[in-house]
């Protein structure tokens, strides 16, 4: 097929003369309905609009390309204007434009148009094609022009692939994706503006296409690992875990079309941070080994999609009910409440109590969207209603936590279970599967696993375990300190620092607020142990890592112990048992010191509610202390 096929000379006017760019689209889809491809053209004017709110289909360089894909449209087709004297459309680049494309896509499975659709957005970049369809003096010669250009394509994209392996091996080496909303235009004209700007650079490229037809040509594991730099030019959903530990720019889909060659010249000089996947970061010490392949880091990604997704109700919940305690702490004086008061301490004064209704409704959403969305990595959209209800569950029942990481699990591979068992339907059958068989068997099966198999002995563990932190004594408490702060300076944000965050989380939704406290000061200390080591011992470090040491002060009092992972890469051995020592004596004094922590995050600005206050501040200096001079005596001088 190609792209004349879409066209009909009724839906070709070479003398548009719209005031603005309602009247352009207006006339542009009067044009479509002469073309007889559409049979509604108000349900069809109205969804070229809605996509255009979305984002201009201005693309820039005089050209705009909406489109509009709904059950109105007959059969793919396009329409065409040239505007002479331009009409202002809000474009990308704020130019005029003078060369309008519209499109109609019907839903239906068969997308063999949109590959032709593509087709046309890549033709459009090129400069003088434009030049010569604004030129055409009637339409036998405007169709005349794109149907030589489209048949020149074919041939050349048919050679394509052959002449970027022939580049020379030192060549830069680029792998793109490029998606929009809608996956019509903007995916390829993206994809095109960043191979031609890659091609001029003399770079191999390859971009991935992620349009309504699906992916095509995807990337492959080879290519994503000997490429230099990955640019994502999307505004829609990307698998992006293929990219951790690869350097990674990413940017809405329209720069892909606008800003290409500095994209490229971005990626060419490696100006680009790496990518690290889910919320994990890569593990200093572990740098450069493959583990995506394994069942263990499959599962590792599945409980992270979880975690990050149930992260801001955490936050943001966990401060507002710590802030409604720090407001009643102010304003009332707790020794002389009576017994039965002190139980409402956090909603005594009326705005605390505003505070923690509001904190306590997005806290409440903690387990069912870990459950929900360790579902969804699993068995996709499907599996989260399912894992939502599991998690609902848990957290109505005993099991908790615990019961709702268990939850998600086994939603998901339920979820992968019935699609298997109704894929033997029937066709006509199998297609409501989605939105009625999935979700009642799904919810009924997970209902009756978490009330009768999962609930009884999850629950009596988390019962157990929860009594037994409750419970214990001083010493004990200040082992598990050192435990789940050293944890959180082990990797700086990969597994073993998840791992006792969402522990730490975990119990202050249980009510032991002394182990988040902990696992907090462990994450902070790592970068402010490097800065304060960068201005005491200089000569331990590159110029480089001294300039950008004292910003890790900013990073450790904020909580982001990430900050530390570019000196921990760089000399794994040394830097990670320093900041190891000196996030576990930190934990260590905050358990003794007594202090407690009911935020889930914030670092210094959330210091006001925790515990003895005075004394975690206390631990921190020491455990910044003891690690930054650990640094300075395990380090080597740069000279050597």
């Amino acid at each position: 097929m190609y792209i004349t096929d879409l066209l009909d000379k009724k839906s070709i006017d070479l003398n548009g003369k719209p005031g603005s760019k309602s009247e352009a689209i207006d006339q542009v889809v009067d044009l479509m309905l002469k073309s007889g491809k559409i049979r509604d053209k108000d349900a069809y004017r109205k969804e070229v609009y809605r996509r255009e709110e979305e984002s201009t289909t201005g693309i820039g360089e005089g050209i705009a390309i909406p489109h509009g894909k709904c059950d109105a449209v007959i059969k793919p087709g396009l329409a065409a204007m040239v505007v002479k004297d331009g009409v202002d459309y809000d474009s990308l680049d704020g130019e005029p434009v003078n060369l309008i494309f519209l499109i109609a896509a019907p839903i239906t499975k068969d997308n063999v148009h949109l590959d032709v659709l593509s087709k046309l957005s890549r033709l459009l970049m090129d400069e003088q094609f434009s030049e010569d369809l604004k030129n055409a003096k009637d339409v036998d010669e405007f169709l005349s022009i794109i149907d030589k250009a489209d048949k020149r394509d074919e041939a050349i994209e048919s050679g394509a692939s052959k002449v970027f392996m022939e580049l020379a091996e030192d060549a830069v080496k680029i792998c793109a994706v490029t998606s929009c909303p809608t996956g019509i235009a903007h995916t390829y004209m993206a994809a095109e503006g960043i191979e031609k700007a890659a091609k001029a650079e003399g770079c191999w490229v390859k971009v991935e296409t992620r349009g309504s037809g699906g992916a095509k040509n995807v990337l492959t594991d080879e290519e994503i690992e000997n490429a230099d730099c990955i640019i994502v030019a999307a505004d829609a959903k990307v698998p992006m875990d293929r990219f951790h530990g690869k350097k990674l720019i990413e940017v809405p889909v329209s720069d892909g079309i606008s800003k290409a060659p500095e994209l490229v010249k971005r990626a060419m000089a490696g100006d680009a941070p790496v990518y690290n996947a889910g919320s994990a970061a890569a593990t200093a010490s572990a740098a450069g080994k493959k583990s995506s392949g394994s069942k263990g880091h499959k599962i590792y990604l599945q409980l992270m999609n979880g975690v990050s997704h149930m992260l801001p109700f955490v936050v943001g919940g966990g401060i507002l009910i710590a802030i409604a305690f720090l407001i009643d702490g102010f304003a009332v004086d707790l020794n002389s409440l009576a017994e039965a008061e002190r139980g409402n301490f956090g909603s005594i004064t009326p705005v605390a109590a505003l505070f923690k209704s509001i904190g306590g409704v997005a806290f409440g959403f903690m387990l069912p969207v870990l459950s929900g969305y360790i579902a969804e990595s699993i068995a996709d959209r499907p599996g989260l209603a399912v894992g939502f209800v599991g998690g609902m569950i848990a957290a109505n029942g005993k099991s908790g936590f615990l019961g709702a990481l268990v939850a998600g699990f086994v939603a998901g591979y339920v979820v992968l279970w019935l699609q298997k068992v109704f894929s033997k339907l029937p066709e006509s059958i199998e297609k409501i599967a989605p939105v009625l068989l999935y979700p009642l068997c799904g919810i009924l099966l997970i209902g009756l696993i978490m009330t009768f198999i999962i609930e009884p002995p999850v629950g009596a563990l988390n019962t157990g375990l929860n009594t037994a932190l409750t419970n214990m004594g001083g010493t004990s408490k200040i082992l598990l300190g050192i435990i789940v702060a050293g944890m959180m300076a082990i990797d700086m944000g990969g597994p073993f620092n998840k791992a006792a965050y969402v522990f730490g989380t975990a119990s202050i939704a249980a009510g032991n607020y002394d182990i988040m406290a902990a696992v907090m000061i462990g994450g902070m200390v790592p970068p402010c142990a490097i800065a304060l080591a960068t201005i005491l011992f200089k000569n331990k470090f590159t110029k480089e890592e001294r300039d950008s040491g004292p910003v890790n002060f900013i990073m450790g009092l904020a909580f982001i112990t990430e900050g530390a992972i570019p000196f921990a890469a760089s000399d794994p051995g040394r830097v990670l048992p320093a900041c190891i020592a000196g996030s576990a004596i930190a934990g260590a004094l905050s358990m003794a010191f007594g202090c407690t922590l009911m935020a889930p995050h914030g670092g210094i600005f959330v210091f006001p509610v925790v515990g003895h206050a005075l004394m975690y501040l206390v631990a921190l200096v020491v455990g910044t202390a003891v690690g930054a001079f650990l640094l300075g005596t395990l380090k080597k001088p740069v000279e050597q």
